[in-house]
């Protein structure tokens, strides 16, 4: 058996390691175009700012190295050229000679990654990318001012990085560690697509208070020598100074040699793989950044349709698995999307669906915020997180979760994608035996509490609603109580416009709520109550609503709804729009229940 694997990073290298593991005698060609193979390309970013010091370091393999270990024939510099899949036969251009030769397979596994998305506007040209360790070593001397196209010669001192996703906001963190002034310019009018408005937000006030300019709702419209020309969604334009700019907004899959080949795409552009990675064209898989993945969040009674998810852990997954089926054994199962990043002293990451794609889809579902702090609280370092889990109230299965905070975010993000991919509930969260002690964790550890949530709203101990929910639901007759002290309330409470002036919760606190609820609290009317963050508000409308009262708890507390409303302006600060509302104002009725 002859397999020749076109791409030799993650999935191509993950691919023709397995396959020597499992098959001594078979033959294994891997033609790269680029010059190195199983390079770390994730750790890009933190060589260009020098946390990650040694490049070598970054190359995890070398051809030789693979030759003496694996026995593998890895060639650098050879680009494929032509894919005659009836003949099974490879056109090969070696890049270094020129000279072009056949290369035949009884396999051939596509594995060209992705191709970063440079957007169309004057002066691109001088725009950086970062995928491979020669787009770092331009990024190095760019920074370094050792090459042409730094704005004034010498160092760079300001740069512009175009695209808040997580690569963007890498690459900020690691430009801004070198020392230069950074702008971050994001069309959409948020960071980090993948998250809600109400944790992103946490993710934007940490860059801004590191120094970072972000401009969302922006794009760069044109790119000078020395700056970069910046168009806002409100029709303003500004002038940056941009020593270098940096183009970070995401990656289209490559998929020229699946076109050479024959290949069917899938609706998204990549090149579409069934359940065993295989094509189209028989004996062609795709596996990595480049193919579609099965999708397991797909709604129920639908299939699972294709997706694009550009993340390493998938990539490595899908060699492995490729390698398998060839030789006869199992295929990939279907992907959720967990991903992280740090930016300077915060965490963020997600798994699955957010709320804005459940919207955007039209499926029900039901939203749970929690802020409880990563390990006891009366253990020195105690610090917050905020998470949010998203639920199907039918099946009460986990759609998606989010986290944000200064530690133990990634910690408990894993447990809910490993939650998802052995199928248990919402409300199984519960009862998940984790480890404990106080520098660790809680006796009842923040994804418990999330458990907790979910089986009150199930059985309906409890109901709820959203932050943006809210304004409706007070202009519509209901009352709006805060339970906290009133210390708290003095500090800050929820306020609601409701007809020409601001509508301020009655402060009622807890401990006295028993007493006053009926002398304060307007009868046969619907309330909403609100605390800090949720927990003192359950305790609340279980009281309220054995007393007669159709309530509803303020999902999260007022720290949700503040961060919420603080989304909905924090980016007319680059823009001077001043957005209504972050959801648009037809679907922000009532979708959790």
């Amino acid at each position: 058996m002859k397999i020749v694997i076109v791409g030799g990073v993650a999935a191509g290298m993950s691919a023709a390691t397995r396959l020597r593991r499992l098959a001594e005698d078979a033959e294994i060609v891997v033609l790269e175009a680029g010059d190195h193979v199983s390079y770390a390309n994730c750790g890009l970013p933190y060589y260009a700012g020098g946390v990650i010091e040694d490049r070598d370091a970054l190359l995890l393999q070398t051809p030789e190295s693979l030759a003496s270990r694996f026995r593998l024939d890895v060639r650098v510099r050879h680009r494929v050229t032509g894919v005659d899949a009836v003949a099974h036969k490879l056109t090969v251009q070696d890049l270094v000679t020129g000279g072009e030769y056949a290369e035949p397979y009884d396999s051939l596994v596509l594995s060209p990654g992705a191709r970063p998305v440079v957007p169309p506007v004057p002066g691109i040209e001088r725009a950086l990318v970062l995928r491979d360790v020669a787009d770092a070593d331009r990024l190095v001397a760019a920074i370094d001012g050792t090459v042409d196209g730094v704005g004034g010669g010498g160092p760079a001192r300001t740069a512009v990085v175009i695209g808040g996703g997580f690569v963007g906001l890498e690459v900020v963190e690691n430009l801004v560690r070198r020392g230069l002034a950074v702008t971050l310019v994001e069309l959409a009018d948020q960071v980090l697509a993948p998250l809600d408005p109400e944790l992103a937000v946490r993710v934007r006030d940490e860059l801004e208070a590191n120094g970072v300019d972000v401009r969302t709702s922006t794009q760069v419209a044109a790119i000078t020598p020395t700056t970069a020309l910046l168009a806002d969604v409100a029709g303003g334009r500004h002038e940056v100074s941009a020593d270098l700019v940096v183009a970070a907004i995401g990656v289209r899959p490559d998929v020229d040699l699946a076109v050479l080949a024959g290949a069917d795409l899938g609706p998204r552009g990549g090149i579409l793989v069934d359940e065993d990675l295989r094509t189209s064209v028989p004996d062609v898989f795709a596996v990595g950044d480049a193919a579609t993945k099965r999708d397991a969040l797909a709604a129920p009674g639908e299939p699972e349709p294709p997706t694009l998810i550009p993340l390493a852990n998938l990539a490595n997954r899908h060699g492995r698995h490729v390698a398998d089926v060839i030789l006869g054994r199992a295929g990939m199962r279907p992907a959720v999307g967990t991903a992280v990043v740090g930016v300077f002293g915060v965490t963020a990451a997600s798994v699955g669906r957010s709320e804005k794609r459940l919207r955007a889809e039209g499926r029900r579902y039901r939203a749970i915020h929690t802020h409880p702090s990563q390990h006891a609280g009366y253990y020195p370092g105690a610090s917050p997180l905020a998470l949010k889990l998203l639920v199907d109230p039918d099946t009460d299965l986990i759609l998606g979760a989010q986290a944000v905070g200064h530690d133990g975010v990634d910690k408990r993000i894993d447990v809910l994608a490993t939650a998802m991919a052995g199928g248990l509930t919402a409300s199984d969260l519960a009862d998940l035996e984790l480890a404990y002690a106080p520098a660790y964790g809680s006796a009842k550890d923040p994804v418990n509490m999330l458990g907790y949530v979910a089986d009150n709203l199930r059985t309906g101990h409890t109901r709820s609603v959203q932050w943006h929910e809210l304004d409706d639901l007070v202009r519509e007759g209901a009352t709006l109580v805060d339970v906290r002290t009133p210390a708290e309330h003095a500090r800050g409470t929820v306020e609601i416009t409701a007809g020409s002036s601001p509508s301020r919760a009655l402060n009622v606190p807890l401990d006295e709520l028993r007493a006053r609820a009926h002398e304060e609290i307007p009868p046969g009317t619907p309330v909403v109550v609100h605390c800090q963050v949720g927990q003192r508000g359950h305790t609340a409308a279980r009281l309220l609503a054995q007393l007669g009262y159709d309530v509803r708890n303020l999902d999260g507390g007022y720290r949700t709804w503040r961060d919420g409303m603080h989304a909905v302006t924090a980016h007319a600060r680059g823009t001077g729009e001043a957005r209504q509302h972050v959801w648009p104002r037809h679907v922000a009725r009532r979708q959790s229940s």
